[in-house]
């Protein structure tokens, strides 16, 4: 079976490739809708350390998806049935204890191994969680929405049981999520929101209140936090943690960063803070991300930052999503034709 694939070749250019499909005891799916990440953005826009770039193109990008099941041998889904692909790729012989997003020897699709930007996917059964769900567009988010669920299924098992309030820096699509799984798993928290953007901190209404960073009171304090901020923004957001989290905090760290951040140690160790790396996610975080995605009210907070742009017919239709996302605030979607 001839399969087409999308590959970014260099920053701004895209290449078809041909690729054989062997029917064997893999599950084919023939993607629906897709979404773009930051990570995906920043492979598109040639914004990765040269030689890290190099060594990863040519690669379709993209691990954000959903579609339908187009076969499958083994009989484990039908023929049609609604899918959310998993992007990770575990190591042969998986831990008990250390988690597939983090096991060494594990892969990740769209980042050294073509993502989903294909006219067919081939995956091994386990990489794939069904789904009922009647919006697959708002669907396509979940690996998104799974990597929220990960943080908090860990922020439980590290944070101490004072949890009366919890700060969130960072005003992006991945602290939006992540005050949306906070407010649904801990609904009598007191949730605050510090960002940059005024616009975005906006649509954090159900939260219990939000800050510019430049305008966060001395006298502030939280139990623990969530660090989304990322980038540049890395350093001040773990800089205000630091300064205002009440002893034995729990910090969780999800913001990426290309350049190495100091850490103000020595007031770590006097208020004896616990930090834990936040990374991808598992397919019990994408099974739970399914049933928080068809939860009505989750999903109604979450549609407020799916933006969904044209379908997807050519390659020229794929240079103008990924335009057009750079002005859209939160999430771009769009519907899959090739």
């Amino acid at each position: 079976m001839i399969n087409y694939v999308y590959q970014l070749v260099s920053p701004g250019i895209i290449s078809i490739k041909y690729e054989d499909i062997f029917l064997g005891e893999e599950v084919i799916v023939k993607p629906t809708y897709m979404a773009i990440c930051h990570a995906d953005q920043r492979y598109y826009m040639g914004k990765r350390d040269f030689n890290k770039l190099r060594g990863k193109l040519p690669m379709a990008l993209i691990h954000e998806c959903v579609g339908k099941v187009a076969y499958d041998k083994t009989g484990t889904y039908f023929t049609g049935e609604k899918v959310v692909l998993i992007p990770n790729i575990p190591p042969k012989n998986p831990s008990k204890i250390i988690y597939e997003n983090y096991a060494k020897g594990s892969g990740f699709r769209s980042s050294g191994y073509d993502g989903f930007m294909r006219e067919f996917v081939n995956l091994p059964t386990d990489r794939v969680v069904p789904y009922k769900c009647a919006k697959d567009s708002y669907m396509a988010i979940t690996e998104f929405v799974s990597v929220g669920v990960h943080a908090i299924d860990r922020f439980k098992k590290t944070a101490h049981d004072i949890k009366n309030s919890v700060g969130i820096w960072g005003d992006g699509s991945l602290a939006y999520v992540l005050a949306c799984m906070i407010k649904k798993a801990f609904p009598g928290v007191n949730l605050t929101i510090v960002g940059k953007d005024a616009y975005k901190l906006s649509q954090f209404m159900f939260s219990d209140s939000t800050f510019l960073a430049e305008d966060l009171p001395e006298d502030f304090n939280i139990d623990h936090a969530f660090e989304c901020a990322g980038g540049e923004g890395s350093y001040y957001a773990i800089d205000d943690i630091i300064k205002h989290i009440n002893p034995q905090g729990s910090v969780m760290l999800l913001g990426v960063s290309e350049n190495k951040v100091a850490l103000n140690t020595r007031d770590i160790l006097e208020k004896g803070l616990t930090f834990v790396g936040c990374s991808r996610s598992g397919r019990e975080d994408f099974e739970n991300a399914v049933r928080c995605m068809e939860d009505e009210v989750f999903m109604k907070r979450i549609s407020r930052i799916i933006f969904e742009d044209g379908p997807v017919g050519s390659t020229d239709d794929i240079h103008r999503v990924f335009q057009n996302d750079l002005n859209i605030p939160f999430k771009t979607v769009f519907k899959w034709n090739l």
